[in-house]
């Protein structure tokens, strides 16, 4: 038997959630009838003449935009008076993409709701010490391949906290950071995106007390070819990831557009993982998968030449999983389900796509620092023979007994 969950207040948190939507009737947009759109000119101004050390308070209140904001300036905190109180909404939006587009670094933002805006909700570009704290982005329509890509979006940035936040809603990513260095993203909720949480080609960072649910994909630990930097050491603990089983509908053509429907945590193409101290439960189709690029449908594509496609030093342990595994996404994944488990039973907890970089063998294996290694009790890891068309797949538990060095923390200065 697997353990059992242990996070109490998540499982509290994840009820009162699944109480509110069965008596909210589902998404409604905004009724924008009493928004105040006299406000906008008034924001704008004070972000195009932000001094550094300013904080621009933003009152109680919806406030209606028909365009994109922005800031350039360093060292400002916008500060609205809660997630629920101050309401920046984009419904009726007709120029630019984003939301808030900060190019900036030493930047702090909290205490505000961005709603359905065309693009992206909040996108930090190229910035350092960047926080991003009880903001909530949403598109309040519920689930649609219109919405924008990304909610929360720090992107070529150093030093990152992203807390107490939420994100809803998003056609990619809802707490999204890559191509980043030194980030922690903590007691986050990610409801109703394709991806609830991504991590992507981002060297160092920490992943813990999130909640993800009815997404496509809980949390994301991804590495993409034809980027400036791949990523790794990503810690992945003490999160609530359960019933991730929201039909993909990510934009064709689109990485996560990959993704399974029931897909809990999700490695792909990454280097130095731990996954920890999770409550991982009742993700249809696995509750945690290791893939490389080879199974995304995208090794075809042009990639650079030193790009390594394979996830290696994952160390999965500790985890508490229950259910999941028993509805995969499509016909291929119900066959690989019906061969290693029948008609009844359901996918072990840890699904490996099988491939392995061949050419770092030694005596016929991986050396031990590259393994994928599972310690975690009496769960189950199948191999489903990628790289022989997944004509063989079988249960592999027993190949892939290890253990890793535990990785370190990320230290933030902002992080307190």
């Amino acid at each position: 038997m697997t353990k059992t969950l242990k996070h109490t207040g998540f499982v509290a948190m994840a009820a009162s959630l699944a109480a509110c939507l069965a008596g909210c009737g589902g998404p409604q947009e905004r009724d924008l009838a009493h928004a105040d759109r006299g406000y906008q000119n008034q924001l704008i101004e004070r972000l195009i003449d932000a001094r550094p050390g300013d904080v621009i308070e933003i009152p109680e209140g919806v406030f209606a935009f028909d365009r994109s904001l922005s800031l350039n300036v360093d060292g400002v905190t916008l500060r609205g008076q809660g997630p629920d109180r101050t309401i920046l909404t984009f419904q009726d939006q007709v120029q630019g993409a984003e939301g808030l587009l900060v190019t900036a670094s030493d930047f702090t933002i909290e205490n505000l709701a961005i709603e359905d805006t065309v693009g992206d909700g909040l996108k930090v570009n190229g910035g350092e010490n960047i926080i991003v704290r009880g903001v909530r982005v949403e598109w309040t329509a519920g689930p649609r391949t219109e919405n924008g890509a990304y909610g929360i979006y720090p992107v070529q940035t150093r030093n990152v906290l992203v807390e107490d936040s939420i994100a809803i809603g998003a056609s990619d990513a809802g707490i999204y950071v890559g191509q980043s260095r030194n980030v922690v993203i903590r007691r986050n909720r990610a409801e109703r995106n394709v991806a609830g949480i991504e991590v992507e080609n981002t060297i160092g960072a920490d992943v813990y007390d999130n909640v993800t649910t009815e997404n496509t994909g809980g949390i994301l630990v991804f590495n993409m070819p034809n980027l400036p930097q791949p990523g790794y050491q990503t810690r992945v603990y003490s999160n609530h990831v359960f019933g991730n089983n929201t039909g993909n509908f990510g934009h064709a053509g689109t990485p996560v557009a990959s993704i399974p429907a029931g897909s809990g945590i999700v490695v792909n193409s990454n280097d130095l993982v731990e996954i920890f101290d999770n409550d991982i439960s009742d993700n249809r189709t696995a509750n945690i998968i290791i893939s490389s690029l080879h199974s995304t449908g995208y090794s075809s594509y042009s990639v650079q030449d030193d790009f390594d496609p394979y996830p290696e030093g994952i160390h999965i342990h500790g985890n508490r999983f229950a259910g999941g595994g028993d509805n995969p996404d499509g016909l291929e994944l119900q066959g690989l389900r019906l061969l290693i488990a029948g008609p009844l039973g359901r996918m072990p907890d840890v699904l490996w796509d099988g491939y392995q970089d061949v050419s770092k063998h030694v005596d016929g294996a991986l050396p031990d620092d590259l393994r994928i290694c599972l310690d975690n009790g009496e769960a189950q890891l199948v191999n489903a023979d990628g790289p022989h068309d997944y004509a063989a797949p079988a249960l592999a538990t027993d190949q892939h007994r290890c253990t890793l060095p535990r990785l370190p923390a990320i230290e933030l200065a902002s992080a307190r």
